[in-house]
């Protein structure tokens, strides 16, 4: 089922910032963790940050300190701020729903390029 539309890819250069959003719906956010996984050509695909219904979150190592993942129920949206951007982060970012992979989205594509 495509019950994820996700939104706020873009060019940027290195250094620079995006956000990107999740759009759910209620009841998605009610029950499950939510979060982001990222797809590059001839990469492996790669959970990059989770975040559970009560708020605690986890990150992949090599975004820490850069990206920070947020929910806000009342809007049914999950978020990834993410600073500091490199090359090495492009990739297609998808919503990811803990144990549903029947949900899914189009994704947004990131690009970081000088």
């Amino acid at each position: 089922q495509e019950q994820l539309v996700e939104s706020g890819g873009g060019l940027v250069q290195p250094g620079g910032s995006l956000r990107l959003s999740c759009a759910a719906s209620r009841t998605i956010f009610s029950i499950y963790a939510m979060g982001w996984y990222r797809q590059a050509p001839g990469k492996q695909r790669e959970l990059v940050a989770t975040i559970t219904s009560g708020g605690s979150t986890n990150y992949v190592e090599s975004v820490k300190g850069r990206f920070t993942i947020s929910r806000d129920n009342a809007k049914n949206t999950v978020y990834l701020q993410m600073n500091s951007l490199k090359p090495e982060d492009t990739a297609v970012y998808y919503c990811y729903v803990r144990g549903r992979d029947d949900f899914w989205g189009q994704g947004t594509q990131v690009t970081v390029s000088s």
